[in-house]
């Protein structure tokens, strides 16, 4: 039958709360008694701390504690990030112990009756510092003289990693042209719509810990505050009520969550705190920052023959707690060859602590790769003379050659990166682009074109995890429970955390589809770890697509099961002959003898519910190109976008409205890294964006509108040419894939637009002032 529901626009059931004020984030929890928390934050860098007065503060009116780590230290043991092969992480603390290592390095919590008395109870807090020389920079802590951010490491050196296929040096000598050139990108900050935010709440009578927060995978949040305080699993139940997004800056163990529960436990009673936007821009973490030292040869006729890269990543202070930092630097190795044709290969990585805010995932963490590589592809497109997209086409894999994988052993079954890039200059006839962009320029105006393809594991696969060296075993399998209502609705209960995805509509139109029921019958659950499936990660990764709606569908399939028996028994029916129909399980033959969802559960003694489970494939991949057109002004460097494609490749979609939203936001994310955002810090270690009117976020003003073609439609298995065994779960993960794909596109038009003042670029960020810069330059 053709799909109802999966497939269709449908609007999500999430927003009319949202949008009306209704949905209940953790900012807005109030529990009785509950005491309001404050950090007071270093103002230095980097400095020794020599002394701490809290008398003033906790005699201050409404004042119920003022702790520092020495307070803390009976129920918060120092934080000890899991080992990982060849990365060092050092052993600290919530609060910081006798040193700090960044401007916003949380040292004292204070917890008063209102958030205004704890305010101004931190007012009065003294702390008294010895400064410190700065590591503000990757240069900074490699010099030979550099001071040591963590003297028990001894080295600011937190990992290294060299790997080589084939003979890249060889086939670097035989290379007709070759370039070699550093490739930069900037620090980012993630800037949610909600900051941070938790409340916990520790029950001194049964030892157990309720911790509310804003949070994209509650059970990681659980296991890993249970270990920092030494709590059973058991007795920590962790809630995530709606997430005003995350973009991976919400997950693993922040040091303010750990503190917080420490309090309460101190306490006896709930301690809430809201992340200010100063404080989410100074201490919640930053990501992207790193460069890339490039060498890639090429043959005369286009052909790729060698690529070596060495990448230096600067981390920040603190490492982060819940995914070991290696694991950026794994992701960018094994996923730079992508479906190109690569024997030569030469991947180096050197990571860095400096003293900044922690490095933290940000949608999509290896988005280096593919800045990287379509930089160096359309530097090296100009030298030979090819158009860019002819120097890809030359050299994507072929679908026999993807049979074998990349030159890492990355299973490539259902990469499709080239149908999408031929999709792309078809479809938008890019010729007559270029061709406007030539006119634009004979005319004085500076328009160019660019354009980018990359391959976004949806979500990530045994293999590419193998190529990381991460870990050789399959993924944990994603679980669903789905219960019949005594109503005749069912109730999903799902592992899944949404912060924006759109999961209560995508999941309830799987399960409308598999057992014909209206969306209005089916509730979703999520966020709370006492009812909810266990799983390490929520939501992240781009997994909600294909494992959680595989694990749904097997949930709807056994539930059907399970009602046709229970409805054959009552009937006297054969299963075979009965069908479900509109909330109904009927006769095929006498639809009127049917017995309701609703009479079903009153037959049975308990709630039916099954556990239904996932665990896909290698091969789930999704993939796009990205167009871009744009006008750089000649006298400010100000840039206008004044068209961008995408066209997407993620199988079917569940909801393109949902699809096409997603790869929009992440798109203006991209958009925004290169004209608009960026954490900055001097050389003194010292941030420079600490507010909005710093740290420039773009309006909808600033963004274009965003074409998007799919290479893939609804699903229907009634059409004529539908295969005899379609994939039962095709459907893949688009999260990351706009942000990923948007800097690259976009830099290329850019440089395109200036490229014949003899202008090459190579770093990320491009706002009016920097290309006013270069134009500048060009000109001397």
């Amino acid at each position: 039958m053709t799909a109802r529901l999966t497939g269709a626009a449908v609007s999500r059931v999430e927003d009319e709360r949202l949008l009306t004020g209704r949905a209940t984030f953790t900012g807005d929890l109030q529990l009785p008694g509950a005491l309001h928390a404050v950090f007071v934050r270093s103002p230095f860098p980097h400095a020794r701390i020599t002394g701490i007065d809290v008398a003033v503060a906790r005699a201050g009116p409404g004042v119920h504690a003022v702790f520092t780590h020495e307070d803390l230290a009976t129920v918060l043991a120092p934080l000890h990030p899991p080992d990982f092969p060849e990365l060092l992480s050092p052993v600290h603390t919530a609060l910081a112990d006798d040193t700090v290592r960044f401007v916003g390095d949380p040292v004292v919590l204070v917890a008063a009756e209102s958030l205004a008395a704890a305010e101004d109870a931190a007012e009065l807090v003294e702390i008294h510092y010895e400064p410190l020389a700065p590591v503000a920079s990757p240069a900074h802590a490699l010099a030979p003289d550099a001071t040591v951010v963590w003297p028990s490491l001894g080295t600011n050196v937190v990992h290294e990693q060299q790997h080589t296929v084939g003979d890249p040096d060889a086939a670097l000598r035989d290379a007709a042209v070759v370039v070699r050139t550093r490739i930069d990108q900037h620090r980012v900050a993630m800037a949610p719509m909600e900051c941070r935010a938790s409340l916990a709440d520790h029950d001194a009578t049964t030892g157990r810990l309720t911790f509310t927060a804003a949070h994209q995978s509650p059970n990681q949040l659980r296991v890993l505050l249970a270990g920092a305080l030494g709590l059973d699993r058991d007795h920590v139940r962790v809630v995530c009520p709606f997430v005003g997004g995350s973009f991976g800056q919400k997950s693993g163990l922040a040091r303010e969550d750990a503190a917080l529960a420490a309090a309460s436990i101190r306490l006896g009673r709930p301690v809430a705190w809201a992340e200010t936007r100063t404080e989410n821009l100074l201490a919640a973490g930053h990501a992207r920052e790193a460069y890339a030292d490039v060498e890639i040869g090429f043959a005369a006729d286009g052909r790729l023959l060698a690529l070596r890269v060495h990448l230096v990543t600067d981390l920040g202070a603190y490492p982060q707690f819940g995914y070991p930092a290696a694991g950026y630097s794994n992701l960018v190795r094994a996923l730079l060859p992508a479906a190109y044709r690569l024997e030569h290969f030469a991947f180096s990585a050197t990571m860095v602590t400096t003293n900044k805010s922690t490095y933290v995932p940000y949608r999509g963490p290896w988005e280096m790769e593919t800045f990287l590589r379509e930089r160096v592809l359309d530097l090296a497109a100009r030298r030979l003379g090819l158009d860019p997209a002819e120097l890809r086409r030359r050299n994507l894999l072929t679908p026999a050659e993807r049979e074998q994988g990349s030159c890492l052993g990355v299973d490539l079954h259902g990469v499709s990166v080239d149908q999408t890039l031929e999709y792309a200059t078809a479809l938008l006839t890019r010729e007559q682009w270029r061709e406007q962009a030539s006119a634009a320029r004979a005319a004085g105006r500076l328009v160019g074109v660019g354009l980018s393809t990359y391959v976004e594991p949806a979500p990530v696969s045994p293999s590419l995890l193998r190529a990381m060296g991460v870990q050789a075993v399959a993924r944990t399998t994603q679980e669903a429970r789905l219960r019949l209502d005594p109503d005749g609705g069912v109730t999903l209960f799902t592992s899944q955390q949404p912060h924006g995805q759109g999961h209560e509509t995508t999941l309830a139109q799987l399960i409308g589809d598999g057992l014909d029921l209206p969306m209005v019958r089916i509730r979703v659950v999520w966020g709370d770890t006492d009812v909810v499936p266990f799983n390490l990660v929520g939501t992240g990764g781009s997994r909600a697509a294909t494992l959680a709606s595989g694990a749904v569908l097997d949930a709807a399939d056994r539930l059907r099961t399970r009602l046709l028996e229970l409805a054959a028994d009552r009937l006297e029916i054969a299963p075979d002959d009965l069908e479900v129909r509109e909330g109904a399980v009927v006769p095929r033959d006498a639809p009127s003898r049917g017995l309701t969802f609703a009479d079903l559960a009153a037959l049975s003694p308990d709630s039916p519910e099954v556990l239904g489970r996932f665990l896909s494939a290698d091969g789930t991949w999704s993939q796009a190109t990205h167009l871009a057109m744009v006008e750089v002004d000649a006298d400010t460097g100000a840039v206008e976008i004044l068209r961008y494609v995408v066209v997407e490749d993620c199988g079917p979609p569940i909801n393109p409205a949902i699809v096409d939203g997603q790869v929009r936001g992440g798109v203006a994310q991209g958009i925004a890294a290169v004209l608009h955002e960026h954490a900055a810090y001097d050389d003194d270690g010292q941030p420079r964006a600490a507010t909005f009117l710093d740290y420039l976020v773009p309006s909808t003003m600033e963004v274009p509108d965003v074409e998007i073609h799919h290479l893939h439609g609804p699903i229907d298995t009634d059409a004529p040419d539908a295969p005899d065994a379609p994939d039962p779960v095709p459907f893949r993960g688009v999260g990351e894939g706009g942000a990923i794909g948007s800097p690259a596109a976009l830099v290329s038009a850019i440089e395109d637009a200036v490229a014949h003042l003899g202008i090459e670029i190579t770093s990320q960020h491009l706002p009016p002032a920097v290309l006013h810069e270069m134009l500048r330059r060009a000109r001397l």
